[in-house]
């Protein structure tokens, strides 16, 4: 199956029945599969809209209906709905959107793979906010994360992006497909209860349009109730901080990784499609003294994680930018950090990686 395709089905297994979107190169796969899918599906929705901005709006008026909603695009189209996830953040919607990333700025390269939105998926709204980024880096992956998406959107009220990329998007590899995958539906409203009133960890009760409750949804800040209330100081601070702290206290809780030699003196520490070659790298070339810290869920960054590898003299980061989540590290560590910046479209050879070791006062 195709990784876009295993996207697709993984968000169907996970009951997702609203996809709005607007094709673009190189997520199209998962729209054009949604669009012969959905509509065989009892009380499904499969809509087609003219841009990238009103498709982020149709899956946030989509969730307040009870819809589990996702869109799919790349770089471009995941610029022009910054404005709308902002919106969802601050309305605390549950959604998925996936961004098959691309070469970029602008226009960039349509049809070849990067990882250059690995910042602004977690700072492109304006304000402070924290968001929940999952980054497959295998077929069987783009399916297991998709669904696991909605969960997380579900249990943190929030929008929840999978961070693919070219590469893992349009692999073929064989994957196995469950019978069924575990669904957990957002925490229900209790009565008496306002509705921007946390309930437990942060996060409020969710009632959808048409069950009964009076529920204003609106960006700007507002009052447990939902109204607006933008001059009062406090109001602000507590409600951002809530929004902030919903997701950065359960950051160990939200973490999914793989660690293989924690022991190692070199660690890599990499997710997406630059996984496959420290895999062939570590696995199956078995460079002395290597390891690495496989991430499925960048963000919230787990940063405790990194204080397990006691023997570590430096970490090594493969990334397809210019170094965006090797910096990340470089705030939680006291040992070196080696970026491996990779732009242009292509992965890093296994050569690449081994000369990074060497370069790191490594024996390979």
């Amino acid at each position: 199956m195709q990784g876009n395709i295993a996207s697709a089905e993984g968000a169907l297994a996970a009951g997702c029945n609203f996809f709005a979107g607007y094709p673009i190169t190189p997520s199209t796969e998962i729209a054009e599969h949604m669009a012969a899918r959905l509509p065989k599906r009892k009380g499904a929705c499969f809509i087609q809209m003219e841009d990238e901005i009103a498709s982020m709006a149709a899956i946030i008026g989509a969730a307040w209906t009870g819809a589990r909603a996702m869109t799919a695009t790349s770089g471009p189209g995941f610029s022009l709905m910054m404005e709308n996830i902002g919106y969802a953040v601050m309305s605390e919607t549950p959604c998925v959107i996936v961004n098959v990333q691309r070469g970029g700025p602008s226009t960039g390269q349509p049809t070849m793979a990067a990882q250059g939105d690995m910042m602004q998926v977690r700072f492109g709204s304006h304000g402070d906010y924290s968001i929940i980024a999952l980054c497959p880096s295998s077929v069987q992956e783009c399916f297991d994360l998709t669904a696991k998406a909605f969960n997380l959107a579900d249990q943190f009220r929030t929008p929840v992006f999978l961070m693919a990329d070219e590469v893992i998007g349009h692999m073929r590899e064989r994957i196995d497909l469950p019978d069924e995958v575990m669904v957990i539906r957002p925490r229900p409203l209790p009565e008496g209860v306002l509705p921007f009133t946390p309930v437990d960890n942060g996060v409020p009760g969710f009632a959808s349009f048409g069950t009964g409750r009076r529920i204003p949804v609106t960006g700007l800040t507002h009052n447990e109730q939902g109204y607006p209330d933008t001059t009062n100081p406090a109001r602000h601070e507590s409600l951002v901080r809530r929004l902030v702290s919903k997701i950065e206290d359960a950051r160990h809780e939200i973490a999914d990784f793989q660690v293989v030699n924690e022991d190692a003196a070199f660690i890599f520490v990499c997710y997406g499609a630059p996984v496959r070659t420290v895999q062939e790298v570590v696995d199956r070339r078995r460079v002395p003294d290597t390891g690495y810290l496989k991430l499925r869920i960048v963000w919230p960054f787990p940063e405790k994680l990194l204080q397990r590898f006691t023997n570590v003299r430096a970490f090594i980061v493969p990334e397809m930018n210019l170094g965006m989540i090797s910096r990340e590290i470089e705030r939680h560590v006291q040992v070196p950090v080696i970026p491996i910046g990779k732009i242009g479209g292509e992965l890093h050879t296994p050569e690449e990686l081994i000369e990074a070791v060497h370069f790191a006062g490594g024996d390979a």
